[in-house]
């Protein structure tokens, strides 16, 4: 299946604190990453990593990614993060594609 982040290399930290898997990793995009869901310092927005409400300690690491996977093509737009990102998936869609074609053009994939 062809995405406007086909291509990208997207680097995605992931830190476990000593509480996990009491409490959820925070998951950090590069600051600046552009997606609705996506915080401008890059911490990810996602309901199952919220410690308060969707968490759970059997949610797996692969969880977690398939989730962060799926923000990429389907962004929450209940949920911003990001005033721009979100501003342009809700008002200009052509636009904000453009620019997640532009992000993962700076972030290339590795050979």
């Amino acid at each position: 299946m062809k995405t406007d982040w086909e291509g990208g290399y997207f680097p995605l930290t992931l830190h476990f604190s000593e509480d996990y898997p009491s409490k959820p990793p925070k998951c950090k995009f590069p600051q600046g990453f552009f997606l609705p869901n996506v915080y401008p310092s890059g911490i990810v927005c996602l309901s199952i990593l919220n410690e308060d409400s969707g968490w759970r300690p059997a949610i797996t690491v692969m969880q977690v990614f398939i989730g962060i996977q799926d923000l990429l093509d389907q962004p929450n737009p209940a949920d911003p993060a990001q005033t721009d990102g979100y501003h342009l998936f809700i008002q200009d869609p052509t636009e904000y594609k453009r620019r997640v074609r532009l992000q993962a053009k700076q972030y290339p994939a590795l050979v």
